[in-house]
């Protein structure tokens, strides 16, 4: 898919680029799953650079459905789904979201982003005292924990609503993959060998020349 993209996508003088698009995803995804800010990448990265295109041309979205298909067809489901379970979640805006992108939760009394969109309530038995999940509806909850490992989730850092978009295709893309390879996500706290293929690098433009290490979340001078 993305060597396809790439191919699409040549530049005028009909370079390739110097980066391994293995490589630019990888960093995307590790990005998400740590919360590492941009502005602690190196400086003049080619990450942000193709996450934002992928971001307006909708590449992030292509890639998610084929995964999803591929998640469905292997749970020998049909390739659409017959339902959809809505839910809310109000997440924290940052401080420099745009105010006209975000609004106010009387209800938690939390800043979070608008969304504007009209559904209706299912109601839980009220001669019921204890928590009881609702059918179908605590498969929303479940996703919730699950987006919510990834730590650039748990609150919204993105000054544009679509890059928050784009985190959400990104982090599900990234359960996704895991679910059909079979992957675990490493414990707290264990140590892996940083080999080209199990940690995930940056890549640089040819302005941070000289940078050693892994350090995608090192400070830049």
């Amino acid at each position: 898919m993305i060597t396809a993209w790439k191919g699409r996508h040549r530049s005028v003088s009909g370079h390739q680029g110097a980066y391994d698009m293995r490589e630019i995803v990888n960093a995307i995804l590790y990005q998400g799953r740590t919360g590492c800010q941009w502005a602690y990448l190196p400086q003049k990265s080619a990450t942000y650079y193709y996450f934002a295109t992928w971001r307006d041309d909708g590449t992030d979205q292509v890639i998610h459905e084929l995964l999803r298909r591929q998640v469905r067809e292997r749970a020998r489901r049909s390739e659409d789904p017959a339902l959809v379970v809505l839910d809310t979640q109000s997440v924290h805006v940052a401080a420099g979201a745009p105010a006209d992108t975000s609004g106010h939760d009387p209800a938690k009394r939390v800043p979070g982003r608008t969304l504007g969109i009209d559904v209706e309530i299912v109601a839980r038995d009220p001669q019921i005292k204890r928590f009881v999940p609702q059918p179908k509806r605590w498969r929303v909850e479940q996703t919730y924990g699950t987006l919510i490992l990834h730590r650039r989730l748990v609150r919204d850092y993105e000054h544009h609503p679509s890059s928050s978009v784009s985190r959400v295709y990104w982090a599900m893309t990234h359960v996704m993959t895991r679910r059909l390879t079979g992957a675990n996500t490493p414990p707290p706290g264990a140590r892996h060998r940083r080999s080209q293929h199990e940690h995930p690098v940056v890549a640089r433009s040819p302005g941070t020349a000289g940078a050693s290490g892994p350090g995608p979340c090192r400070r830049p001078p």
